[in-house]
Parts: C-alpha cells; sequence; structure tokens
C-alpha cells in the first residue's frame, strides 16, 4: 500500500526499495494498523478481492494469508516484479502491472458486484481514481481505502458540516460511506506530513435516488459550491426560476452546505435541459 508524501526530501530506502515521488509511496509497516484494516475489511475466502497499490506487500501478505487467492494492480514495475518473490508460497497472487486509473477493473470480474477492492490510494490522485471505479460500479460489491483524512471527512460529511460539498454529495448518491479507523502518519515509512483515514464505500445495488443525469448534477454543485456562503436565492442564478424551484418545495433562504442529497437531486433532475435557463 502506498500514499502520497508532500515533500520531495521524503523518499528514503524501506526494505530495499527506493520510495518514488512520482508515484506517492509511503509504505504501511505497522502491523497493528495492517490487523486494523483486514479486520475492517473482513476478507473470505473465495471473494474476488482486488487491492490497488500492494507496494511492498504488508497488507497483500495478510489478505492471501485469508484469502487463498488474491489481485492485485501495480503501476510500479520493479514492485509488480518482486512482489511475487516476497510473498512465494504464500497463496495464489495474481499481479496486473497496470495504472489503476487507466485500468478497466471489470474484466477481473466473475459477475455483477463481484468485486472487493481494497488499497492505500496515493493521496494526490485518490478523487480520480474513485470516480474511475465508480463508473465501474456494476462490477464492485464494495471499496475499502486509505486516504487522506480531510478527504474522507468530506467524502462521509453530512448537510451543515463545513467538510460536505460536491464530493460529499457526489459520492453519496452512488454510495454508502462508512469511516473506518484512522491511521497516524508513524504507522509509515516514510510518513506522510498528513494524517490518514481508512474509508468503506458500497455502491448501491440498486439506485438510491433518481439521478437523471449525473453529469448535470455535477455541474450544479460545482456551480452552487463555488459560491457556498450564499443562499440557493443567489448561487443557482442562471440555473432556473426561483418559481420553478420554489414550486418543488425546495427553501431557496438555505445555504448549499444545508441542502442534503435527495435535494440536490431533484433540483439536478428539476432543472435539467428542459428546465435550464441561461
Amino acid at each position: 500500500m502506498n500514499s502520497r508524501s508532500k515533500k520531495p526530501g521524503n523518499s528514503r530506502q524501506v526494505d530495499g526499495h527506493v520510495a518514488r515521488k512520482r508515484f506517492g509511496q509511503n509504505f504501511l509497516t505497522d502491523e497493528s494498523v495492517i490487523r486494523g484494516i483486514v479486520t475492517a475489511f473482513g476478507p473470505v475466502p473465495g471473494q474476488n478481492v482486488v487491492e490497488i497499490g500492494p507496494g511492498l506487500g504488508a497488507l497483500t501478505r495478510e489478505l492471501l494469508a485469508a484469502l487463498g487467492r488474491l489481485q492485485v494492480v501495480e503501476v510500479d514495475r520493479d514492485l509488480a516484479a518482486a512482489l511475487p518473490l516476497r510473498l512465494l508460497n504464500e497463496g495464489e497472487l495474481v499481479v496486473h502491472q497496470a495504472d489503476a486509473l487507466k485500468f478497466d477493473f471489470r474484466t477481473l470480474a466473475r459477475g455483477p458486484h463481484d468485486l472487493r477492492i481494497i488499497g492505500n490510494l496515493p493521496y494526490n490522485i485518490s478523487t480520480p481514481i474513485l470516480f474511475h471505479l465508480l463508473a465501474q460500479a456494476d462490477a464492485i460489491a464494495d471499496m475499502t481505502f486509505m486516504l487522506q483524512k480531510e478527504v474522507v471527512e468530506r467524502m462521509t460529511a453530512a448537510p451543515g458540516c463545513g467538510d460536505y460539498g460536491r464530493l460529499s454529495v457526489m459520492l453519496q448518491v452512488r454510495c454508502e460511506v462508512e469511516w473506518l479507523l484512522d491511521v497516524p502518519p508513524e504507522a509509515f515509512s516514510p510518513p506522510p506530513k498528513v494524517d490518514s483515514a481508512v474509508v468503506r464505500l458500497r455502491p448501491h445495488a440498486t439506485p438510491r435516488y433518481n439521478c437523471v443525469d449525473e453529469k448535470r448534477l455535477q455541474h450544479l454543485l460545482t456551480s452552487a459550491f463555488n459560491m457556498r456562503r450564499k443562499t440557493l436565492r443567489n448561487a443557482l442564478k442562471g440555473q432556473g426560476s426561483p418559481e420553478q424551484i420554489e414550486a418543488a418545495g425546495i427553501d431557496l433562504g438555505l445555504r448549499p452546505e444545508e441542502v442534503d442529497v435527495a435535494t440536490w437531486v431533484r433540483l439536478s433532475n428539476l432543472l435539467g435541459p428542459e428546465g435550464h435557463h441561461e
């Protein structure tokens, strides 16, 4: 597992491998944290589990012991080549040397909602990877990730909270999002300059919200949260007439961060192409 280190001087050798800044490599080394993540994840033999960014294999070893078979996606060619040797005779390990941002995870699924995905995502590209995976959510049962703590705060935030915003809504439309545990910097080598946390996302097997156009929703959220201190009456100017919005029972006196997920979806559907006013 690897995460992002913010300072260029943080590269160092870990277990014979030089952590590479361009891949955002900070290796998880704390055994109690590793056990905590595996326990929270709950692997069961026979499940189709994929680990993103196995790194030096600290978590991989524990997952293999629990599962017997594991697939991993690793962008670093040196690590991908070395991992089977590190974990020789510890289980069936299938290594895909590839960039997770471009990888088609559907090719690994045996059927709908089959994949369980786990990993420590490089913090500088964590959000793009999340949305890349959500585009393939029909193949995924759940995802458990180590991320920068402030990102997890935004992912799990509820309406009325300062961390609640576009990311909160877009993820919660598609998934149940659960904060599992915190991880301090000293659990890694080299230690990152930020706190981390582990979060689980379970894509809804059947849509919880009837969102007609997610791109339209994302555009609406971006516009509104760029003016998060303003009321909806001002933040949604040009998005539709106030009468149209109020007729749907939506309070234009609310600020964007006070609007719940269901209402954002309702607004997006209401102000779709047919209701959009420039």
